[in-house]
């Protein structure tokens, strides 16, 4: 396939992810996979983790940089920008243009079913997103257990999620996991 049309097509998938990430960038784990690795076969499984990783673990706005990674990984310089720039701009534009409205007409019923709609779709994305990666990560009862353990202690406990990273690092450090 021709470099442009490569483009194209790239561009226009995180085009659509932008208008398709309900509750945040990361529901769109699932189909982001599916389409790069096990579609097109642009990145392997381990290197969409590692990039996912080390978007996860840098500061800021940390999908957009999981994309610019992605991005790079298959084009280089222009794919980092083609991703990043099709994962703000409409999702941006879209999100102005609704706290805008919804602002002026916030009693509409519509609005209030709006706010009220997007909460399940966000946890099913979000669950999603988790199953993918634990899927992949689940190699031995250790690092299901951990993971099962880590899961418990969210839900159940007020403990900062930051604080179960240090461990996990830890554990990964040592050599445990």
């Amino acid at each position: 396939m021709h470099t442009l049309s490569v483009a194209l097509a790239f561009f226009g998938h995180f085009l659509l992810w932008s208008v398709l990430s309900v509750g945040g960038a990361i529901g769109l784990l699932p189909d982001m996979h599916r389409y790069l690795v096990v579609e097109q076969h642009w990145l392997s499984d381990s290197a969409f983790t590692s990039a996912l990783a080390l978007g996860q673990a840098s500061p800021g706005p940390n999908m957009i940089l999981f994309s610019a990674l992605l991005g790079w990984q298959i084009l280089g310089l222009p794919g980092a920008l083609l991703a990043a720039i099709g994962l703000i701009l409409p999702s941006s534009l879209m999100t102005v243009a609704y706290f805008r409205y919804s602002r002026m007409h916030k009693d509409r019923h519509w609005v209030r079913a709006m706010h009220d709609g997007m909460a399940p779709i966000t946890v099913g994305l979000l669950l999603s997103s988790g199953w993918l990666l634990a899927r992949q990560e689940a190699t031995n009862w250790q690092r299901i257990a951990l993971m099962l353990l880590t899961v418990v202690l969210v839900v159940r406990t007020r403990l900062n999620p930051l604080w179960l990273l240090l461990a996990g690092a830890l554990l990964g450090l040592l050599g445990f996991i």
